[in-house]
């Protein structure tokens, strides 16, 4: 059983996404086990990689002591992940000529942080270093999240996804919650889980090209006046520097439900954020997070699960790259064959 980079960049992302959770709320998440996909474990590297979770959150806790920011760069690069051809780590996979690939080229990824690559990259060499190549990429990927119990067995993907299929994938900032909906529906995302997932935007920063049509050359009507003219004099129309603002105006740099608090005051950042709030559907269960932050620690936790169980390579499937951002070379998959067949020919003694 090796250790796919999927797996890893799975594992990374979810314990990130934990470590940040603890570090700035001390808080862990108590959630009813959801369903796992066949092949996925909540003990998966029990016997072959038992320090995966401690040597990725030790990383991790000097990676957030220096630039917090860095978990909302881990998060959404899971998110988009997993959104698109499922959690397999294709998003980590550059172009033939080490260049962005198609996938990392569509205009949702464009603004994913590079750092947030080389993170996954530096848990993949320490892991490997400890265990070997049995802990894949994807897993290391969404082992960055709050501190719940993370399945892991994913494997990595074998090709890349196209720019269609990202940008079909990626639904914008400018959605409604209507077409959130229709489009999350079926990857088995129900209302709350939606309304949970965008809780993701409680750090993190955004670049003013993604919401300023919201501010000119009319202002959106559901957006506070206040926040508006704050938003107007960090972003000015006649900017030629594409700046930033944080997404969530009252705790930046805290994983909390201020974003709900947020919502609820007409200061979401996205149009697909505060129409949570406008729209009936989804209205009460922002509500409800806004005023219970536990109940939205355990719906985030319970939606992250589902997210990342989307679509993934288990067992023979893919393979387990021995760096995260190329296919692994024929040699590479032939010796991993042998390795894995020798290791179930030695678990069954």
């Amino acid at each position: 059983m090796t250790t796919s980079s999927s797996s890893l960049v799975a594992a990374a992302l979810l314990i990130s996404v934990a470590c940040f959770i603890a570090a700035t709320s001390n808080y862990y998440v108590e959630a009813a086990d959801p369903p796992l996909v066949q092949g996925m474990s909540w003990s998966f590297y029990t016997s072959t990689c038992p320090k995966l979770e401690s040597i990725v959150k030790a990383r991790l806790q000097e990676v957030f002591k220096k630039d917090i920011g860095q978990a909302a760069g881990l998060l959404r690069l899971h998110f988009h992940d997993c959104f698109v051809q499922g959690c397999d780590g294709s998003v980590l996979l550059t172009g033939s000529a080490g260049g962005p690939s198609e996938e990392q080229g569509a205009p949702p990824n464009l603004s994913l942080r590079q750092e947030a690559f080389r993170i996954i990259e530096d848990l993949r060499a320490r892991v490997h270093k400890e265990c070997g190549r049995v802990v894949s990429c994807s897993d290391i990927l969404a082992s960055g999240g709050p501190s719940y119990k993370v399945p892991l067995g994913r494997r990595d993907g074998l090709t890349l996804a196209t720019r269609a299929a990202t940008l079909a994938n990626l639904p914008p900032p400018t959605s409604t919650t209507g077409q959130l909906l229709t489009a999350l529906a079926p990857k088995n995302l129900d209302p709350t889980d939606v309304v949970a997932l965008s809780g993701g935007h409680t750090i993190g920063i955004s670049h003013c090209s993604s919401f300023t049509r919201r501010l000119y050359p009319a202002q959106d009507a559901t957006m506070d006046q206040t926040f508006a003219g704050n938003l107007k004099a960090a972003c000015p129309q006649a900017a030629t520097v594409d700046g930033t603002v944080n997404m969530d105006i009252r705790s930046p740099n805290v994983f909390d439900n201020k974003f709900y608090v947020d919502l609820m005051n007409r200061q979401g950042l996205f149009t697909s954020d505060q129409d949570l709030y406008t729209d009936s559907r989804t209205r009460g269960i922002v509500t409800g997070f806004a005023v219970n932050q536990s109940l939205f620690y355990e719906k985030f936790a319970v939606a992250m699960v589902k997210m990342g169980q989307l679509s993934v390579l288990t067992g023979s499937q893919g393979e387990i790259r021995g760096n995260c951002s190329r296919r692994s070379t024929g040699v590479e998959s032939v010796l991993e064959s042998a390795v894995e067949e020798a290791v179930e020919i030695l678990a069954g003694f």
